[in-house]
């Protein structure tokens, strides 16, 4: 992976390319949690796929990708993002033969970041969809509640959580290639560290997701010595945080590390330069803030070259060349207004997590249908291990038409992708390293360095 700025930050020694997202701990996720073991174990009884999967499709019907993600609410951004990667990957399936004669459709289904209305939302998509063959997104605000309902109907998910419990509880029909939370409030600390900061405040918001990074970011900053002047909680619903821009302008932080969706974050941002004598303050953020909607709204409220002299983020490493990097970027680029809700730089799109890993995700399932020859995620889950993993004198392809061609000569492939290759464990989890990004005026993403697993296990406390 070539680095666009390597003056901002010093990168670490290449390693592997390659990436993640948790849920909160205590009462609420230990009971939470139960509740996924408690499925994880029931949901081996079923025998016969249920309404709305796509166990035996008629000829030439359309199958359906949904995708379960918010897409109103706080975190409403999440859910265009992972559509714009379903309308490029299945473009390009479609226009060179589909899977076994059939053609893939993108079907939003909102959840609007809450466990409350993701369930009937998901229950609603299987009782009216026929032939849904994939799930993407399932985002750490509802993945806890709907993940056990999506494995019950042996529909195979790539999902956008980094939720702890998905650690330890197995679900045959879960997929993740993002890693945990707690790697990532650790690869936060990382950036602290190395841009020499030694006093932090934390501004975090108050949904499920963006809880979850505070404790292990806390154990982890007094670890390094650095410390954390104040930690504020912000209402992802409010319109002002005058008191808590006070709180961190009063605590005299050289930075701050954030993870408030929506408005919050750059409405906070707009406050405290109001009332530091016009001043920002530096952000380090987590990899939510590579999206466009995201920097649109942080230029708005502190201007454009100042935001992006004084933000870093982390984010899972990604190609941004190569032979992935080339069929990947024609394929999101060609969705450029096609896609709702998506604002902003587009080109922003091919750096989002979820832009580059539900792509992956994408094509290794409709790779796995043509490898078994079956549409059905109880048949075609297991070859999607195979493909992503490979096996002993598999050819490498890194794209749906190499590796298409590869299977139809009679080969058997590794697929890899532009979120490099895949390991994946026991709980079908394949997570990789963190690089570190900043921002161009025109909201372009740059690469300033990698975190290596070293240093990552260092932040560990």
């Amino acid at each position: 992976m070539k680095s666009t700025n390597p003056g901002t930050v010093a990168p670490a020694t290449g390693e592997p390319r390659h990436a993640p997202r948790i849920l909160p701990l205590g009462a609420v996720a230990g009971a939470a949690a139960l509740g996924l073991v408690l499925a994880a174990c029931g949901s081996s009884s079923t025998t016969s796929p249920p309404s709305g999967s796509a166990g035996s499709p008629k000829a030439g019907a359309t199958l359906t990708v949904a995708d379960v993600a918010p897409f109103s609410g706080v975190d409403a951004a999440l859910g265009p993002t992972y559509l714009a990667t379903c309308y490029g990957a299945t473009s390009v399936i479609n226009a060179n033969g589909g899977v076994l004669g059939h053609k893939l459709a993108c079907k939003s289904v909102d959840t609007r970041g809450e466990p409350a209305d993701a369930v009937p939302a998901v229950n609603q998509l299987f009782a009216s969809t026929p032939n849904v063959a994939l799930v993407i997104g399932c985002t750490s605000d509802e993945a806890a509640s709907v993940v056990p309902i999506i494995n019950a109907r042996k529909m195979a998910m790539f999902c956008m959580t980094g939720q702890s419990e998905f650690d330890h509880v197995h679900f045959p029909y879960f997929y993740r290639l993002v890693p945990p939370d707690l790697e990532e409030s650790y690869a936060m600390v990382n950036i602290a560290k190395r841009l020499g900061y030694k006093k932090v405040a934390l501004a975090f918001g108050n949904d499920i997701g963006s809880q979850t990074f505070v404790q292990p970011a806390i154990a982890s900053l007094k670890k390094e010595g650095i410390a954390v002047t104040t930690s504020q909680t912000l209402d992802l619903k409010a319109t002002t945080f005058r008191t808590e821009a006070e709180a961190i302008i009063h605590s005299h932080p050289q930075a701050i590390m954030t993870e408030a969706l929506g408005t919050a974050d750059p409405t906070l941002f707009a406050e405290i330069k109001q009332l530091n004598g016009g001043k920002t303050i530096p952000i380090i953020a987590t990899s939510a803030a590579i999206s466009p909607p995201f920097f649109k709204a942080a230029a708005a409220a502190v201007g454009a070259s100042t935001f992006a002299s004084n933000f870093h983020a982390d984010n899972l490493v990604t190609e941004t060349s190569g032979p992935a990097y080339g069929p990947f970027k024609s394929a999101l680029l060609a969705q450029q207004g096609k896609v709702p809700g998506t604002v902003g730089n587009f080109t922003t799109y091919l750096s989002a997590p979820g832009g580059v890993h539900l792509y992956d995700g994408i094509n290794l399932a409709a790779l796995a249908m043509l490898m078994s020859k079956s549409t059905s995620p109880s048949v075609y889950g297991p070859d999607i291990i195979k493909i992503g993993d490979g096996v002993p004198g598999a050819t490498v392809c890194y794209s749906f038409v190499q590796c298409a061609a590869a299977l139809k000569a009679g080969k058997s492939i590794r697929y890899e992708g532009p979120g490099g290759p895949t390991s994946f464990d026991s709980y079908h989890d394949s997570t990789g390293l963190f690089q570190i990004d900043t921002y161009s005026p025109s909201g372009a993403v740059n690469v300033a360095g990698n975190i290596s697993s070293a240093q990552l296990r260092a932040a560990q406390p």
